[in-house]
């Protein structure tokens, strides 16, 4: 058992800690650049995202839709997803995902034309998922 003069100074020391971290600035990690540095993928989901998805839908508290979905990947994770047949996108709430969601809509009006049917023909292994 501490004494409670030196336990009282144990908290003040780790107040003062944390207060002089709050004001230091902080850096990046050096794996991750700033937002306008970061890869962003936009492509068909594959059945290897479907881990993905499920997730994207639990995050956003909504269904899963069926179909295919156009999906972005920003650094290796899968963060959005925008239905091909139409319908809301799905967006992790934790990533900034604000100027991903209009360059998804895009991509999905030019594979369906706009009108909700594929202009392009789907390859053989994908209808698997339909």
């Amino acid at each position: 058992m501490n004494h409670p003069a030196f336990h009282e100074f144990l908290l003040a020391e780790e107040i003062r800690h944390r207060e002089q971290d709050a004001l230091r600035p902080r850096s990046r990690p050096s794996g991750r650049g700033t937002l306008a540095e970061s890869e962003v993928v936009l492509r068909l989901c594959t059945v290897h995202d479907d881990h993905a998805l499920d997730r994207l839908a639990e995050l956003e508290g909504k269904p899963l839709a069926a179909g295919r979905f156009v999906v972005a990947i920003v650094d290796g994770a899968l963060v959005a997803a925008q239905p091909l047949d139409g319908g809301p996108a799905l967006a992790d709430p934790f990533r900034p995902t604000g100027h991903i969601l209009p360059l998804m809509a895009l991509r999905v009006r030019q594979l369906t034309n706009g009108a909700g049917r594929r202009r392009l023909p789907l390859p053989r292994w994908s209808a698997a998922r339909l």
